[in-house]
C-alpha cells in the first residue's frame, strides 16, 4: 500500500451517532472508570477488514484528493496501521497535546490530568501496529487543524520519529508533492506551511468518496466577519456549489447514515460573501439535506445572522423539524458580554449590527432560537487579552438576561490563536474571583438545561439512548461537583 491514512481513537469514533459528544474526549480523567468514560464518549467504530465505515472527514479529503491523484490509499482504524505495509502514514490531528481552548477549560476545572485526546494520541505513537509500520521504513505525515501545536512541541516529533507537519489545507499541490517524495524516500520539510492565500480554489477540493463521521459535510470555507482570535478569518471565503455537497450527501446516505451535521463557520451565510444571510439559498441548502438526512444540525451559525433573518430561521425550522426531529443545533460563539472588549476583539461580529449592540444582539437572536426550536451550544472567551474585571462583568449580567435561553453556554480558557497569537496563553492559574464567578453562573445554567431539556431531546427515540442516557447524567455529575470545589457556591 502507497499510503495508509488514520486518526487516534478519540477521533475514530463515530461518538454513537451524536457528533457533539465528541468534545467529552477533551476532559480529562475523572471519577468514571476509563472504559466507562470511551464507551461513553468515543467507543470504537465499526471496522471490515480493518477498515472503519466512517472516517473523520479531513481525512477523506485527504483521502480523495490522493486517489484522484493515483496513490494506493487506504482509511484504516489506528490498532492496524501495519497491516497493509505502508510506505506513508497519514495522520489527521485535531488538538493533539490538549492545549485547544476546550481541552485547556476541562483541565481547569477537573484538575486530573492529561486529557483524553492527547492521551491517545500518544498512545497511537507508542502502539505495536505504528512502531511497525516505522521499523518497515514508513514515512510520516501529520495534518489538520491542530498542527500548529507542533511546533510548540518539537520533542514529541523527533521522540517518535514524525518526519513532516503540514499546516494548511491538505488538496494543495505541495501536499501531493510531499507524498510523492516520502514514497521515494527522499527527506521531507519537518514543517510545510500553506499560506491562507495559496489555499486551494474550490475546484482543485475534491468530493469525498466514503462515508465521513457521523454524516458530515461541509458546505464552504472561510469567515468574513475577522475576529482577531480565530484563525479561520485568515482564509479565503468559498462555498461549494449545491451539487458538490449533494454529491457528499449521497455517498453518506447510500452508507447508511441517515443523521448528519453540514459544516461551515456560519451555516446561514451560505453561498454569500458579506454578512448577510441569503434566504433562497440557505432554504435550499436545508431543503436538499432533508433530503438526504431524516436529522441533520449546522455545525456553526452566527447570532448576528439569526438576529438580521428571523423569518429565515422560522422557514428553516419548518423544513428541519418534523415528527421525529423537534429541534437542531449548531455551534455559536458569543465570547463575551463587553462591548468594549467585542470593539477590539470582534469588530465585525455583530454586522449588520454595530459593535455598541452586540449585547442586544445575542439577547435577540436568542429568542429567535427559542421560538423555533435552534438550541445551541455556545462559546465564552475567559481571559482574554486585557480583559478586565469590568468586561466579565459585563458577560455576567448577559448570562442573566439568557437564563430562560435553552443552550450550553462554555466559557473556554483563551488560547493565542489568529491574529493574536503571539499574546500570552491564559491558564487555571490567573483565574480571579469574578472570573470563577462567570464560571459557576454558566455551569448552572448548563446543569439546569441539560437536566430539563436538551439532554432529553438529544437522547430520545432509540431505546439504546434511554438506557445509556443515566450515564451521561452521571458524568454531569462529575463535573457538577468539580465545579462546586471552585468555590462552595451551590448549583
Amino acid at each position: 500500500m502507497d499510503v495508509v491514512l488514520t486518526a487516534d481513537k478519540t477521533l475514530m469514533s463515530n461518538y454513537h451517532g451524536k457528533i457533539f459528544l465528541g468534545f467529552g474526549t477533551s476532559a480529562p480523567p475523572n471519577w468514571l472508570p476509563e472504559w466507562l468514560f470511551r464507551y461513553l464518549f468515543f467507543p470504537k467504530i465499526k471496522t471490515k477488514n480493518d477498515v472503519p465505515w466512517q472516517a473523520p472527514y479531513g481525512l477523506r479529503k485527504i483521502e480523495a484528493k490522493l486517489m484522484d491523484e493515483g496513490f494506493e490509499v487506504k482509511t484504516v482504524y489506528p490498532d492496524y496501521i501495519d497491516r497493509y505495509d505502508p510506505r506513508v502514514v497519514g495522520i489527521h490531528v485535531m488538538d493533539p497535546f490538549g492545549w485547544g481552548p476546550s481541552s485547556t477549560t476541562f483541565a481547569g476545572i477537573m484538575k486530573t490530568g492529561e486529557p483524553y485526546l492527547a492521551k491517545y494520541f500518544r498512545l497511537m505513537f507508542e502502539s505495536r501496529a505504528f512502531r511497525n509500520a516505522k521499523e518497515k521504513g514508513a514515512k510520516t505525515i501529520v495534518g489538520g487543524p491542530g498542527t500548529w501545536q507542533f511546533k510548540l512541541n518539537e520533542k514529541f516529533m523527533d521522540k517518535y520519529s514524525i518526519d513532516c507537519v503540514v499546516d494548511g489545507e491538505g488538496e494543495h499541490e505541495k501536499i501531493i508533492k510531499l507524498f510523492k517524495m516520502a514514497l521515494k524516500g527522499e527527506k521531507l520539510p519537518k514543517f510545510v506551511e500553506i499560506k491562507p492565500n495559496k489555499n486551494p480554489s474550490l475546484n482543485r477540493i475534491p468530493s469525498i468518496k466514503h462515508p465521513s463521521i457521523d454524516g458530515l459535510v461541509e458546505i464552504g470555507r472561510g469567515c468574513p466577519r475577522g475576529c482577531s482570535f480565530c484563525s479561520v478569518t485568515q482564509k479565503p471565503l468559498r462555498w461549494y456549489p449545491l451539487k458538490k455537497i449533494e454529491e457528499e450527501l449521497k455517498i453518506n446516505m447510500e452508507a447508511g447514515i441517515t443523521e448528519g451535521t453540514i459544516h461551515a463557520e456560519d451555516v446561514l451565510l451560505y453561498g454569500q460573501k458579506s454578512v448577510i444571510p441569503d434566504e433562497k439559498k440557505v432554504l435550499k441548502l436545508n431543503k436538499i439535506t432533508k433530503k438526504y438526512y431524516k436529522e441533520f444540525g449546522w455545525s456553526h451559525a452566527s447570532f448576528a445572522a439569526v438576529a438580521c433573518k428571523p423569518k429565515l430561521i422560522e422557514k428553516c425550522s419548518e423544513i428541519i423539524c418534523d415528527e421525529k426531529q423537534t429541534g437542531w443545533s449548531a455551534e455559536m460563539g458569543i465570547e463575551t458580554g463587553s462591548v468594549r472588549l467585542a470593539r477590539k476583539l470582534m469588530p465585525a461580529k455583530a454586522k449588520p449590527f454595530k459593535v455598541e449592540e452586540w449585547p442586544e444582539v445575542v439577547i435577540q437572536a436568542a429568542g429567535i432560537m427559542r421560538d423555533n426550536n435552534l438550541v445551541p451550544a455556545c462559546t465564552l472567551i475567559a481571559g482574554s487579552p486585557e480583559e478586565t474585571d469590568d468586561d466579565i462583568m459585563k458577560t455576567i449580567e448577559l448570562m442573566d438576561e439568557l437564563k430562560d435561553f435553552p443552550s450550553i453556554i462554555v466559557p473556554l480558557f483563551f488560547v493565542p490563536l489568529g491574529k493574536l497569537k503571539n499574546k500570552e496563553w491564559y491558564n487555571k492559574e490567573q483565574m480571579s474571583d469574578i472570573q470563577k464567578e462567570l464560571l459557576l453562573v454558566c455551569l448552572r445554567h448548563d446543569i439546569y438545561w441539560v437536566k430539563n431539556k436538551i439532554a432529553k431531546d438529544y437522547f430520545k427515540g432509540k431505546a439504546f439512548y434511554q438506557f445509556i442516557k443515566p450515564l451521561y447524567y452521571l458524568f454531569f455529575k462529575v463535573i457538577e461537583w468539580q465545579g462546586n470545589k471552585i468555590e462552595a457556591i451551590p448549583i
